[in-house]
């Protein structure tokens, strides 16, 4: 039905007069006028004008029809949102079934049409309450959205939302992730372990899995059934990392189970992004400024989303506001928390968020705009202050010559790992790609995952820049021009110098033959390679299991 419904609209959108008037309008941007100029002089009949998305069909229709050749410039011009895919890879998000939560706390929100924290006005999760929630239809229409205006599809970062993805019963669990890897695989097999070996030469290939969970819900056989389900990447809400302002929030957990989880998060290699949240029940500006510190004293997360609290109706903190015992922070308030808070990210952790998607309808009091990120950035712009963290000096669309590019690296301690961040960066401080190496010390848990022991391990390798076709070479993008060979090559250098014989690598499905080509070979769930010399030091296990 889904497919019939598109194939219609197409055929509605498609008129002789939009393919015509598309057509003049790529002919004047290929001969270099404005890409707005040329919409603009060629008005439809109904006074409207043809939209990006149609350029891009009747573009790529010249192409099959060999009437034109590939012009990946030209198509750069008219792709819509090209921000998009900037930052080297495509991600398209699903959304869970609604399923009961095992948090209590008072600021989410509860609408029994979605999952648990989630409002069906959110533009993704609005995607998936229209497809009823089922994976391959959420994760294939978006590729097809994608593909209609221009973005390529080969290099995709999955990201499940959805309530806490550990509370969700297994066998869905797998069946979503199998029908997701349906979907990008464009082919039904019957197993997970089918189509995740498909998918390693698919045409959109899955090089980055994300799930999103609880501190209290991380176990050792959690991580590794994680791994099993070909996850790269865990977001896990903190909020706060005071336990007193936990308690009054009813979180559920308090910070000795955060502490806990993202070192056994780290231990086994995955990304970890973590959700902080100023403006809590019981919590002040100044004491958010104090709370935004300790994430860099021993959690040091690869990611964070800031998530200001936002007031709606359908929590339970209303009933407080309404009681007189909670106030939000005005916007220039809270403009001016994050604007403070920003200059102390360090340079290896990457700002994803810094407000939800959540419709201004619904908040009920306190800050309403959405374009808070553009108004910290505004603000900071006014001060002469700056932001370091990768968000704010990937090179995006900038061109790179490898030649001139430095090779950094940045050393830091995060509980009981000595953590490397090696980049190449231009001479403008711009970051062209990274690597993230983890070298577990004698106290970091024991995972008792085989393919880890005695091993440095690779948690992140990334080149920015516009998400390339495979194969492409994208005249001087930062992607295929060898970086993260190289990055991976010192990788290799740093791992031999401190005595470990092998090295790790938490590869996605879709990464596996880049690996393979490098001299990793599989294991039971990571890739390995091994690098000779001395055994590392023996780990205590301790008892984190």
């Amino acid at each position: 039905m889904e497919a019939k419904r598109l194939a219609w609209l197409k055929q509605r959108e498609h008129t002789p007069e939009k393919i015509m008037l598309a057509r003049k309008v790529l002919e004047e941007v290929r001969a270099g006028r404005n890409v707005a100029e040329a919409i603009r002089r060629f008005p439809l009949e109904d006074g409207g004008y043809v939209g990006k998305h149609m350029l891009v069909s009747v573009y790529r229709q010249l192409l099959d029809s060999g009437e034109w050749t590939e012009d990946e410039k030209l198509l750069q011009r008219i792709r819509m949102k090209p921000v998009r895919t900037l930052s080297g890879v495509t991600t398209v998000t699903a959304l869970t079934k609604p399923y009961p939560c095992p948090g209590k706390c008072i600021f989410c929100p509860t609408d029994v049409r979605m999952p648990k924290s989630y409002l069906p006005d959110e533009p993704g999760a609005r995607r998936g309450l229209d497809h009823n929630f089922d994976p391959y239809a959420q994760v294939w229409s978006r590729l097809e959205a994608l593909e209609a205006v221009g973005h390529p599809t080969q290099k995709i970062e999955l990201l499940i939302l959805g309530g806490t993805w550990s509370a969700y019963r297994k066998d869905y669990q797998e069946w979503f992730v199998k029908r997701c890897f349906d979907a990008l695989n464009q082919v039904e097999l019957e197993t997970l372990e089918a189509v995740q070996k498909y998918n390693e030469t698919a045409l959109h290939r899955c090089v980055g899995l994300v799930i999103e969970t609880r501190p209290d819900k991380i176990r050792l056989r959690e991580l590794r059934w994680l791994r099993y389900l070909g996850v790269t990447k865990i977001q896990m809400g903190v909020q706060s990392l005071n336990d007193q302002i936990l308690a009054l929030n009813q979180r559920g957990h308090d910070v000795a189970a955060v502490r806990r989880a993202v070192q056994l998060i780290r231990a086994a290699g995955f990304k970890i992004v973590l959700h902080w949240m100023p403006n809590l029940l019981g919590a002040t500006l100044e004491s958010d400024r104090r709370d935004f510190s300790q994430l860099w004293e021993e959690l040091c997360p690869d990611e964070i989303k800031i998530y200001p609290t936002q007031l709606l109706e359908n929590a339970e903190l209303y009933q407080f506001w309404l009681a007189g015992k909670y106030q939000p922070y005005s916007t220039q308030e809270l403009v001016d928390l994050i604007a403070d808070v920003k200059t102390t990210i360090p340079r290896y952790c990457r700002v994803n968020r810094v407000i939800r998607d959540i419709p201004s309808t619904y908040v009920v009091e306190g800050n309403k705009r959405t374009s808070l990120r553009q108004d910290v950035q505004d603000k900071m712009r006014r001060r002469g202050t700056k932001c370091q963290c990768i968000r704010c000096r990937e090179i995006r669309a900038q061109k790179v010559n490898p030649a001139k590019l430095r090779l950094d690296q940045l050393t830091y301690l995060a509980g009981a790992f000595s953590e490397d961040f090696i980049s190449f960066v231009t001479e403008d401080d711009r970051i062209a790609g990274f690597l993230r190496l983890s070298l577990p010390g004698l106290d970091a848990p024991e995972t008792g995952i085989s393919d880890l022991k005695s091993a440095a391990i690779i948690r992140e390798v990334h080149v920015y820049g516009q998400s390339i076709q495979l194969g492409g070479d994208g005249a001087r993008a930062a992607q295929h021009q060898g970086l993260g060979t190289r990055l991976i090559r010192e990788a290799e250098t740093i791992a031999r110098k401190h005595g470990f014989p092998r090295l790790a690598v938490i590869a996605a499905i879709g990464t596996r033959r880049y690996y393979r080509r490098l001299g990793f070979k599989n294991g039971e769930l990571y890739m390995i390679k091994e690098l000779g010399g001395g055994e590392a030091p023996v780990k205590n296990k301790g008892d984190c299991d």
